[in-house]
């Protein structure tokens, strides 16, 4: 039997993402893929799911959904606040970084991801179509979302429904999070078409997210980068990825995320590093950031002790019962009394 899910309000900014579409650049096709890929990890390792399953990326509120057809097992991974109703009429809360399974007729209410961006994974992962190798949702070419488009009231998400006998949920006695401290970038690769004073200043001054943001990209806002001269504010256009910083004429940069465009015409003046990207998801309207130039070597070992730290966080995860089951297995296992004794001595 398969899992199914009703969508009874579609809030706004919720995507369908998994790893994405990588080896399609050279065709024009972006990336896409979940923004913050280890606390989307997260979500599908604490449902239960193998790791890659495509998840619900939350960047706004409003989204309910309903169980169609179950029971299903979810998890919620991020900073954010929902609630249960059941089909019996009792509302509970759905914490983050636990799974909680739903049975039929039993509804989910979401609220907003308070650090900009948070997942919510189902058993089995959703099960849209693929397209181009991937489900992650890109309407601006109509790809996955549900027929390309975003999520509408009577849409239906396919999951798997959870029939494993054993009752126990997954959960994590401290949630993931990334590191503080500045956003670390390679320079390049046309840090040459700015002034050494303008690569200083990109370096050492505080930056702040703009409201001008959606998966493309995020614009930020500070004292004004100079370029070496006006012709050097444009170039014959090349590729770009995410986690690339262009820098147009008005010197405010632009920090390209993952449905970013495949090529594009302002100079680079530095490339976030990919152990970094995942921070780019939660750059709220009036966050503020650093930058700090590292070599590649530490680019790669940032990203090998991101790793690291995510397997350790994974191997933290415990199991519990669920108020309302019995564990047969700890009962019979450990409160048994070995043999036997007269009841008159």
């Amino acid at each position: 039997m398969t899992g199914m899910i009703e969508v009874v309000r579609p809030g706004f900014g919720v995507t369908l993402q998994d790893r994405g579409r990588h080896g399609q650049r050279h065709q024009g096709i972006p990336q896409s893929g979940w923004l913050d890929g280890p606390l989307a990890e997260a979500a599908n390792a604490l449902v239960g799911n193998n790791g890659g399953e495509a998840v619900l990326e939350l960047r706004g509120s409003g989204l309910e959904l309903r169980v169609k057809c179950g029971p299903v097992r979810m998890a919620l991974a991020g900073a954010i606040q929902a609630h249960i109703l059941r089909a019996d009429g009792q509302r509970t809360q759905l914490p983050a970084w636990h799974s909680t399974t739903l049975l039929v007729g039993d509804r989910v209410q979401l609220g907003a991801a308070e650090s900009g961006c948070a997942y919510l994974a189902l058993s089995g992962g959703c099960q849209l179509p693929m397209q181009v190798g991937s489900r992650s949702s890109y309407w601006r070419a109509g790809l996955t979302g549900l027929q390309g488009r975003p999520l509408q009231i009577g849409d239906m998400l396919p999951c798997s429904d959870w029939v494993a006998p054993n009752p126990k949920e997954w959960c994590t006695p401290s949630p993931w999070t990334l590191p503080k401290g500045p956003v670390r970038v390679l320079l390049g690769p046309q840090q040459d078409h700015f002034q050494e004073s303008a690569i200083a200043s990109f370096l050492s001054d505080e930056w702040e997210a703009t409201a001008e943001q959606d998966r493309m990209g995020v614009r930020l806002r500070g004292a004004a980068l100079s370029h070496c001269n006006p012709a050097a504010a444009d170039i014959i256009s090349d590729a770009v990825t995410p986690g690339a910083i262009q820098v147009p004429a008005n010197g405010q940069p632009i920090v390209l995320m993952a449905d970013s465009q495949t090529v594009g015409g302002y100079p680079k003046i530095a490339t976030v590093i990919s152990a970094d990207l995942p921070r780019l998801a939660h750059l709220k309207a009036g966050t503020r950031l650093r930058f700090q130039a590292v070599s590649h070597a530490q680019a790669r070992q940032a990203l090998q002790e991101q790793r690291t730290v995510w397997q350790s966080w994974l191997a933290s995860r415990t199991s519990f019962v669920p108020a309302g089951f019995i564990d047969e297995q700890a009962l019979y296992g450990n409160n048994l009394i070995s043999g036997m004794q007269r009841a008159d001595l």
